[in-house]
């Protein structure tokens, strides 16, 4: 079965037969795969009134465990957004009642963001729908394949994970 990268690498081959169009085979697919990726957990994300960025602030504070807090500088390293961003969507979720800002104990200038509880019952149905999304992309791949797939993007992964450790910077 041909899927449409099929139909647009045969046309560059018509167009173009001395380049070597077989990086396009692959990132052109993995292109497509993140635009449907992003749309169908966008949908999920939709349900609570929340955007990936937001989602990824309130993933960060649940995945470090209890109490669920941290400094914003720790937050901005960890994804890699500029302090301006990083408040924007603190206020925003502030606002929503699903983090609050107290004063940091060890820094007087400094705050510490946390989850409410609101905020902690969010995040777990939210990661829930969030997982039920990703099952649903990866369904045609059986468990086999998809370690294979993890592997593979893994070894493409690692030498740019260790060029800017985190994540990808602005």
């Amino acid at each position: 079965m041909n899927d449409l990268v099929d139909l647009v690498l045969s046309q560059w081959e018509q167009e173009c037969p001395n380049l070597d169009i077989s990086p396009m085979s692959v990132l052109s697919r993995v292109f497509r795969f993140h635009a449907f990726a992003a749309r169908d957990v966008g949908q999920a994300f939709k349900r609570y009134h929340l955007h990936q960025g937001e989602f990824d602030v309130l993933a960060t504070l649940y995945r470090t465990g209890a109490p669920y807090a941290m400094n914003p500088q720790k937050l901005v390293a960890a994804l890699l957004l500029t302090s301006g961003a990083m408040t924007n969507r603190l206020d925003r979720l502030e606002q929503a009642g699903l983090l609050a800002r107290t004063p940091n104990p060890d820094d007087r200038r400094g705050v510490i963001v946390a989850l409410t509880a609101e905020g902690l019952r969010v995040i777990k149905q939210v990661l829930k729908d969030y997982l039920r999304e990703l099952e649903t992309l990866l369904a045609p791949l059986n468990a086999t394949e998809r370690r294979q797939m993890a592997g593979l993007l893994k070894k493409l992964l690692i030498p740019h994970d260790q060029e800017t450790p985190g994540g990808i910077a602005a």
